[in-house]
């Protein structure tokens, strides 16, 4: 246990560098990239400087591609300096409102956690300790990779709150099949409505890739969720199967009894978790889905703070969330470090006039969803494991 107190913020330490950095790094990259790029707008005819030729042939008005564009002095179009770009983010009372929105989905998505993992362990949880298990969960997560989600990390702080091994097991299992459960109900239902011309970024050199990817990982989730499922409410037993199998494994066969016993522990409280009432199971998978459109919300409002949007706009970015998050959810990097700038500005471009605006909103997200759980987690850890000892 003193090894893990020493050792754990030393671990943490430099993995939050890692994530702040790529996400730094990649922001930094994509500025210079927006800087360098033309950029271009379309305005009342008499007051442009340019027409739109079409130059590579597409059939479509690229405001971000130079050779679509010749000098007009009737054009409908003008190339936009980086001063012009700047002024479009305008702090008013309408902008610090909607941030203030997102602040509150923030907020909103964290305390639907909090009441999602006392339901799964009956209460054992003070509001306290829930508050302490899902900061340090999600600090876990974002010095994780996606899909990883810093599972391993919750069940040794559940535990540590003095949640049975195998019941905080059980627990954080629950969790990541019914995270799935949003992803493999809806994502079906979004490309039914949209369509994946409509949710992909078009004119992506990656596309076809990109296509393959999601739905490479759209698999994946699909699978956990079946996987956890079956366990949890059809074969309890089939944990201790995959148990005795995997740590028959020469290598592993040092940790097999712990394992067992923890496979039987997850077993007894999976046929537990089959007990709770209706009212418990509405509100573990209404806290779910509550959690996860919270999430989503936070970028919607962010975006209507400095974007004009209409309804079905608003619906639409919903929607675009769902290849966002699935990404960074099977990203390499912490958190999804670098992919998830680099994936906001390619599916939010439609809605801001200019690629730097929408960068500028990627990053204002970050700081909000990602770099704030790095700051609040690298505050609570060390108060959390000082009392645990």
């Amino acid at each position: 246990m003193n090894s893990l107190k020493t050792s754990l913020p030393n671990l943490q330490r430099w993995k939050i560098w890692v994530g702040v950095l790529i996400g730094l790094l990649v922001v930094v990259l994509l500025f210079f990239h927006y800087i360098n790029s033309p950029h271009f707008i379309e305005v009342p005819i008499g007051e442009g400087t340019h027409k739109w030729v079409d130059g590579n042939n597409n059939d479509k008005i690229d405001l971000e591609f130079a050779n679509d564009f010749a000098f007009s002095a009737v054009g409908k179009f003008k190339k936009e300096s980086f001063a012009d770009i700047i002024t479009q983010i305008n702090w008013s009372f309408h902008s610090l409102l909607y941030v203030g929105l997102a602040l509150f989905f923030m907020a909103l998505r964290d305390l639907f956690y909090m009441i999602r993992i006392r339901s799964l362990t009956g209460r054992s949880l003070t509001w306290r300790a829930s508050f302490n298990v899902i900061m340090l969960w999600e600090f876990a997560s974002a010095l994780s990779p996606g899909v990883m989600s810093g599972a391993a990390v919750a069940m040794f702080i559940l535990n540590k709150e003095k949640i049975a091994l195998g019941k905080a097991t059980a627990a954080v299992m629950v969790t990541a099949m019914l995270d799935n459960l949003f992803f493999v109900l809806l994502i079906p239902f979004v490309f039914f409505l949209f369509g994946g011309s409509s949710l992909f970024p078009s004119g992506n050199i990656g596309l076809a890739s990109a296509y393959w990817v999601f739905w490479g990982g759209f698999a994946v989730i699909t699978f956990l969720f079946l996987l956890f499922f079956v366990t949890i409410f059809i074969s309890p037993s089939f944990v201790s199967i995959v148990f005795q199998l995997f740590f028959s494994i020469p290598f592993l066969r040092r940790w097999k009894d712990r394992a067992l016993r923890t496979a039987r522990d997850i077993e007894l409280s999976a046929k537990q978790m089959r007990f709770f009432s209706a009212l418990q199971w509405f509100k573990i998978v209404g806290s779910t889905f509550a959690s996860w459109t919270s999430r989503f919300l936070v970028i919607n409002f962010l975006l209507a703070a400095f974007v004009p949007l209409q309804l079905k706009e608003h619906v639409l970015i919903f929607a675009k969330q769902f290849i966002l998050w699935l990404f960074m959810r099977m990203s390499p990097t912490p958190g999804g470090s670098g992919l998830a700038e680099y994936a906001f500005g390619e599916l939010m471009a439609p809605f801001g006039k200019s690629a730097l605006v929408i960068l500028a909103l990627a990053f204002l997200w970050r700081i909000l969803s990602y770099y704030s759980y790095l700051i609040i987690g690298a505050i609570v850890l060390p108060r959390w494991l000082r009392k645990i000892v």
